[in-house]
Protein backbone atom coordinates (compact mmCIF):
# COMPACT_ATOMS: atom_id res chain seq x y z
CA UNK A 1 0.00 0.00 0.00
CA UNK A 2 2.59 2.37 0.46
CA UNK A 3 4.06 1.69 -2.90
CA UNK A 4 0.97 3.02 -4.47
CA UNK A 5 1.36 6.39 -2.07
CA UNK A 6 4.88 6.83 -2.89
CA UNK A 7 3.65 6.37 -6.52
CA UNK A 8 1.00 8.86 -6.62
CA UNK A 9 3.24 11.27 -5.12
CA UNK A 10 5.71 10.59 -7.77
CA UNK A 11 3.37 11.35 -10.65
CA UNK A 12 2.48 14.75 -9.06
CA UNK A 13 5.67 16.00 -8.83
CA UNK A 14 6.20 14.45 -12.58
CA UNK A 15 2.66 16.45 -13.62
CA UNK A 16 3.58 19.38 -12.04
CA UNK A 17 7.29 19.11 -13.48
CA UNK A 18 5.44 18.64 -17.01
CA UNK A 19 3.03 21.37 -15.99
CA UNK A 20 6.04 24.32 -15.20
CA UNK A 21 7.52 23.87 -18.02
CA UNK A 22 4.60 24.27 -20.58
CA UNK A 23 3.86 27.54 -18.30
CA UNK A 24 7.77 28.27 -18.71
CA UNK A 25 7.68 27.90 -22.42
CA UNK A 26 4.41 29.59 -23.02
CA UNK A 27 5.55 32.85 -21.27
CA UNK A 28 9.12 32.94 -23.10
CA UNK A 29 7.41 32.82 -26.74
CA UNK A 30 8.18 29.33 -27.56
CA UNK A 31 4.40 28.80 -28.84
CA UNK A 32 4.75 32.56 -31.08
CA UNK A 33 3.31 32.17 -34.73
CA UNK A 34 5.88 30.34 -36.84
CA UNK A 35 2.97 30.24 -39.84
CA UNK A 36 3.18 33.85 -40.12
CA UNK A 37 6.85 34.34 -41.10
CA UNK A 38 6.98 31.43 -43.67
CA UNK A 39 4.21 32.71 -45.83
CA UNK A 40 5.00 36.76 -45.81
CA UNK A 41 7.09 36.39 -48.40
CA UNK A 42 4.45 35.49 -50.47
CA UNK A 43 2.23 38.77 -49.15
CA UNK A 44 3.02 42.17 -50.87
CA UNK A 45 3.43 44.72 -48.26
CA UNK A 46 4.25 47.55 -50.62
CA UNK A 47 0.44 48.48 -51.43
CA UNK A 48 0.84 48.58 -54.82
CA UNK A 49 -0.52 44.89 -56.24
CA UNK A 50 1.14 41.91 -57.35
CA UNK A 51 3.65 42.21 -60.14
CA UNK A 52 4.79 39.02 -60.44
CA UNK A 53 3.90 36.27 -63.29
CA UNK A 54 1.51 33.95 -61.61
CA UNK A 55 -0.97 32.68 -63.52
CA UNK A 56 -4.68 33.46 -61.75
CA UNK A 57 -4.83 30.71 -59.90
CA UNK A 58 -1.70 30.89 -58.02
CA UNK A 59 -2.93 34.86 -57.72
CA UNK A 60 -6.27 33.56 -56.32
CA UNK A 61 -4.52 31.05 -53.63
CA UNK A 62 -2.41 34.08 -52.12
CA UNK A 63 -5.30 36.47 -51.83
CA UNK A 64 -6.91 33.55 -50.23
CA UNK A 65 -4.32 32.23 -48.12
CA UNK A 66 -3.63 36.04 -47.02
CA UNK A 67 -7.24 36.42 -46.30
CA UNK A 68 -7.98 33.21 -43.56
CA UNK A 69 -4.31 34.94 -42.48
CA UNK A 70 -5.66 38.40 -41.22
CA UNK A 71 -8.99 36.87 -40.38
CA UNK A 72 -7.41 34.42 -37.96
CA UNK A 73 -4.91 37.24 -36.30
CA UNK A 74 -8.33 38.35 -34.07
Amino acid sequence: MKIIFLLIIVSLIVALGFLGAFLWAVRNGQYDDDYSPAVRILFDDDGRGSHHSGSPSQDTTIQQTENNHNTSKS
